[in-house]
């Protein structure tokens, strides 16, 4: 009776663990924009917003959140997947046309990767960020304001220091997806 018990809680435990994968990478988003070159899909969900990238390219898609001119100070998150393998960066806007690492600057990486792929040359991440970090690097976002997103993909190089070749910008309500390309 016990081996029994024990074999249904591992059952159990197993299809839950499934279930909550399957929940978490069959993600529904709850708003997107964007056009035929980038898309950027979220959900807020409490004191985080899920994110997922999309871009018509074979290298680096990212995100910025309230620039304060042009790209200064906007908090970004790139990514690009190379055989197989995403890789995601934190970086802060220093200037009007650049940006460095979080980690170079003093701060911390604060996106938590949840996945991406390349396929048909188009490149998706997906991540994780809080609304309100304790990184200096990292400006808070208020979901039921205006927040200025920019988004940009490189060319076909996956490398984080290659220049964008298309970028967008819209202003966003995130709570209710209202959005306007500026």
């Amino acid at each position: 009776m016990i081996v029994r018990k024990k074999i249904a809680a591992v059952l159990s435990a197993y299809l839950w663990l499934t279930l909550s994968v399957v929940a978490v990478s069959a993600n529904e988003y709850t708003h997107q924009l964007g056009d035929e070159k980038i898309n950027f899909a979220w959900n807020v969900d409490g004191d985080k917003l899920q994110v997922k990238i999309s871009g018509k390219t074979e290298g680096w898609v990212g995100i910025g959140f309230n620039p304060s001119k042009e790209m200064k100070d906007a908090n970004f998150i790139l990514g690009y997947v190379k055989k197989g393998e995403v890789k995601i960066t934190d970086e802060f806007g220093v200037e009007t046309n650049g940006h460095q690492p979080d980690r170079k600057l003093g701060g911390q990486d604060d996106a938590v990767l949840v996945g991406g792929t390349e396929e048909n040359g188009t490149t998706v991440i997906e991540f994780v960020i809080n609304l309100k970090s304790a990184d200096a690097y990292d400006s808070s976002i208020d979901v039921n304001g205006d927040t200025i997103v920019l988004l940009a993909y490189g060319a076909g190089r996956d490398s984080f220091r290659t220049k964008h070749k298309y970028r967008v910008e819209y202003k966003v309500n995130l709570a209710t997806g209202a959005a306007e390309k500026m």
